[in-house]
């Protein structure tokens, strides 16, 4: 049987065990209550009769959270490690050292309300599941029992950017696409702009290029790198494993690439879009969204960024009944669940055409 004892304002346990015929009882202290010091002891021999012996050091949240990161967020590209280590920021501004133990469900929802105050519904989900994906190791290990994130409701106060609203319509993205090419003389921006609608590719992605990547005779370009422009020089890893990937292009586009690569000037990095007046030796993120902006401007449709023309691409397949799956692999998204999370507008428009050709499929067929 296990005591209880108030010491101070707190109570304790203490848990009889022996250990190779010595006496190594168990003592935990800091409890509110009689009650909460008697439960816990419960939990603790009821592990003993099990074999298990209790975690009984305290690990605190921002430390378990860094080592991880450090252990499991190896292989992640830099942008994901930023964001992580954002969630760790926000771990330690608001719970400090606090150890993984004594986190409570009500107080970690407080966390999220408190965090959504401030940010997108959307950054607080990603948020929630760094966390989560944490806190679910920590039950494996036996650091804790129970899972505090279960259950979270996700709030946020400034409403981030939906979907739909981050693409062009098919319409208007014909209308760019043709303005695209007849810029092409004034800027290599605009070289930037074309293979981002084409082809669908992230910013890092494109900017990371080198002319070794390009296949004139097959039409493809292969991805295997991104360029590091936000910390600074040097080539980095892509977002992903899938992201990975060989995509074909239009003759057409890859033919401007195949003319421009003729007189273009060579540079240590063998990159595509090098920019030697630049800080670090790319066309920048600003500039591109400047172009992108003032052609739209130009041409009276609302403006979307540079990631946007991504977007647009993947609905523009949609919209005209590429398979999701190859979307899915054309984006080099992590798996099919992204995409679908994505693009459930465009789907959601595409289903009421698919309902009424699978009522006419049946209708046609019963007709003599």
């Amino acid at each position: 049987m296990a005591s209880i004892t108030k010491r101070g304002k707190t109570w304790q346990y203490t848990v009889s065990r022996m250990v190779g015929g010595k006496s190594k009882p168990i003592r935990k202290g800091g409890f509110k209550t009689k009650k909460e010091a008697t439960v816990a002891a419960a939990e603790v021999e009821a592990d003993l009769q099990k074999g298990i012996v209790p975690h009984l050091r305290v690990e605190p949240l921002d430390e378990y959270f860094r080592e991880w990161l450090k252990i499991y967020k190896t292989d992640v590209a830099d942008v994901t490690l930023k964001r992580y280590n954002d969630t760790l920021r926000a771990i330690i501004d608001y719970f400090g050292s606090k150890p993984i133990q004594d986190i409570s469900k009500r107080e970690y929802q407080a966390f999220l309300n408190e965090y959504g105050r401030t940010h997108a519904k959307e950054t607080t989900r990603k948020l929630n599941i760094h966390i989560r994906a944490c806190v679910r190791e920590a039950i494996d290990e036996g650091i804790i029992r129970i899972d505090f994130t279960r259950g979270a409701v996700i709030t946020g106060s400034v409403e981030a950017k939906r979907p739909e609203e981050k693409h062009l319509s098919y319409f208007d993205s014909k209308r760019l696409l043709k303005e695209l090419y007849k810029r092409l003389d004034r800027s290599l921006g605009y070289y930037v702009l074309l293979l981002g609608l084409t082809s669908g590719m992230r910013f890092a992605e494109m900017i990371g290029l080198t002319k070794k990547d390009f296949d004139f005779k097959s039409n493809e370009i292969k991805i295997t790198k991104t360029w590091n422009y936000k910390k600074g020089t040097g080539f980095a890893k892509t977002k992903n494993d899938p992201s990975n990937r060989t995509i074909k292009l239009d003759s057409k586009t890859m033919g401007v690439f195949a003319e421009y690569f003729k007189s273009a000037p060579d540079n240590i990095s063998g990159l595509v879009f090098f920019s030697p007046n630049s800080k670090n030796k790319v066309i920048t993120n600003e500039n591109v969204n400047k172009l992108l902006r003032n052609t739209l401007k130009d041409l009276n449709i609302d403006p979307i960024t540079i990631h946007g023309l991504r977007h647009t691409h993947a609905s523009v397949l949609l919209y005209k009944k590429v398979s999701i799956y190859y979307v899915s692999e054309r984006l080099g998204h992590a798996d099919i669940d992204t995409t679908l999370k994505h693009y459930a507008h465009v789907i959601k428009e595409l289903r009421i055409e698919d309902t009424k050709t699978a009522i006419k499929t049946f209708e046609e067929m019963v007709v003599v």
